[in-house]
């Protein structure tokens, strides 16, 4: 008769083992981003909200004049495009995390954050073009 081994269970505060890759800090640094960009987003976002509808008078104001000499002021051209970086950076991020933690199949992880990816650059891309290169007086 043979005599059965005893199921071997690894202590609790065991470390887990560990992987040939190379050690990296790349989702700690996404997740301070996110918490970073996302203070700064809460403040840029919440300052352009009081000032265009309460400081402006309303939106009822916004039309191309207002748009031409807002854009006129290198403030408000900074102001906007670290608006636009932060919430898509902070956004394409986030959603990367959702990618990640609920597509199953390596091929279609690397498709969707290829769109992602793709789809970031050029709104960044096209917004920082607009920023700086609108001109008024284009006929």
């Amino acid at each position: 008769m043979t005599t059965a081994q005893p199921l071997h269970i690894d202590s609790p505060r065991s470390a887990p083992p560990r992987r040939n890759r190379a050690h990296t800090n790349t989702e700690l640094y996404a997740w301070l981003f996110m918490r970073v960009s996302g203070v700064l987003l809460v403040i840029l976002v919440l300052g352009h909200l009081f000032i265009m509808n309460i400081l402006d008078g309303g939106v009822q104001r916004i039309n191309f004049g207002f748009v031409a000499g807002r854009y006129a002021s290198p403030f408000w051209q900074v102001w906007d495009l670290l608006m636009l970086w932060l919430a898509m950076l902070h956004g394409t991020n986030g959603l990367r995390t959702v990618i990640n933690d609920y597509t199953r199949r390596d091929a279609t992880r690397f498709t969707l954050k290829m769109v992602l990816y793709t789809a970031t650059t050029l709104v960044i891309a096209l917004g920082t073009l607009v920023i700086f290169t609108f001109d008024p007086n284009i006929k």
